[in-house]
């Protein structure tokens, strides 16, 4: 026991003291665990990817599955825990409405139909291209349709074409984070090592990239892609499309730390030790940079993503019979439809969700990344 009297400062600094014999990777991740709205948000993103491989398994039909009697039919009843089963459904019966000339859907609750759980059903659908399958976690009753989310114009599942669409639109942003990354990397890093005339083509190739309009850039690269490609081609093409317009911030970022970091001593040192360009630039000068770059692919993939629902709401992104989140809503582009069948707008919540998910687990990683500020 101390006589001293007690000093509430003297604690606190004990307490802060804790961290300072911890390795920059345990302090990385201990700010990153605080920031609780980032770490759902990297669950929720994570467990989305992990997902996309079994969309076909998941999803109670295929996305062209059509049922010509079930033409926008708002979405399904389900009652869980009723009448002995996990859940009940009640078939809908649609009669013709004289006064608009539209159908209109009943409940038929006299007639309880349970959800078929881990059953075999619909299309067959395939695992990485490797196996098909007709096993599926959900089926609709026997006798009977499920549309959790309504039906669209032709008669198919809306739930079911957002979990396949979601293999599209977030694929389309990881490959166009890749492409602008790769760009704008080299011709950054470069740039602000070497300086001079290298220095000076990226400087205004970006300022002229960056001084256009970028949806009409957009439009004008996408329209021009040949219509009679497949879908997986104009794909690949909308993905770099969207990269080849991205590179120029991340460039410009990576050459104003690039100017600052070629004068450390630690790359002095490594020039006169005769080390060759790409590994100066590649092994001491980029690890000092990478924490903003990951914060930085974190926030350009819903960028990505937008870009893709935007292109393909207009029809000059991806094409049937392709199935993304962009295309879905191009169905919601008639204000007469949408004020009718509200449920065609369900893709937008995938979207919103998702672009919100990636915001909050960029900030959380650019503040974790940097724990000593």
């Amino acid at each position: 026991m101390s006589d001293e009297p007690w000093d509430a400062e003297s604690d606190l600094q004990a307490l802060e003291r804790k961290d300072l014999d911890a390795s920059t990777t345990t302090l990385i991740f201990r700010r990153f665990f605080r920031h609780r709205l980032a770490v759902i948000s990297g669950l929720y993103i994570l467990a989305i990817y992990l997902a996309l491989p079994f969309v076909g398994f998941l999803s109670p039909y295929a996305p062209a599955t059509r049922n010509a009697d079930a033409i926008y039919a708002p979405p399904q009843e389900i009652d869980w825990f009723a009448h002995g089963h996990l859940a009940v459904t009640y078939p809908m019966v649609s009669t013709i409405n004289m006064d608009t000339f539209q159908p209109d859907f009943e409940s038929d609750y006299d007639d309880p139909r349970p959800v078929r759980w881990f059953a075999t059903c619909g299309d067959p659908w395939t695992f990485l291209g490797l196996a098909d399958s007709r096993f599926r976690l959900i089926c609709p009753p026997e006798g009977a349709d499920l549309f959790i989310l309504g039906s669209d114009r032709l008669g198919r599942d809306i739930h079911s074409r957002i979990m396949h669409g979601a293999q599209l639109s977030l694929t389309v942003g990881l490959i166009g984070v890749a492409i602008s990354f790769g760009i704008g990397m080299v011709l950054g890093g470069f740039a602000g090592y070497f300086g001079g005339w290298f220095d000076a083509i990226v400087q205004r190739s970006i300022e002229i990239i960056r001084s256009m309009p970028e949806l009409p850039i957009w439009l004008a690269l996408s329209a021009a892609i040949p219509a009679n490609w497949g879908p997986v081609a104009v794909f690949f093409m909308i993905s770099v499309i969207l990269g080849l317009l991205d590179w120029p911030g991340l460039a410009r970022a990576v050459r104003s730390k690039f100017l600052s970091l070629r004068e450390e001593d630690y790359v002095r040192a490594a020039e006169l030790m005769g080390a060759s360009t790409n590994r100066i630039v590649g092994s001491h000068m980029m690890p000092n940079f990478m924490s903003h770059l990951v914060a930085s692919a974190t926030l350009s993939i819903p960028t990505m993503i937008l870009g893709e629902t935007a292109l393909s709401l207009l029809g000059l992104g991806l094409r049937p019979p392709a199935v993304s989140w962009g295309l879905m809503l191009n169905d919601a582009l008639d204000l007469t439809a949408v004020e009718i069948y509200p449920w065609l707008l369900a893709p937008m919540i995938p979207v919103i969700m998702v672009v919100l998910a990636f915001n909050f687990l960029g900030d959380g990683l650019r503040d974790a990344l940097d724990p000593y500020s």
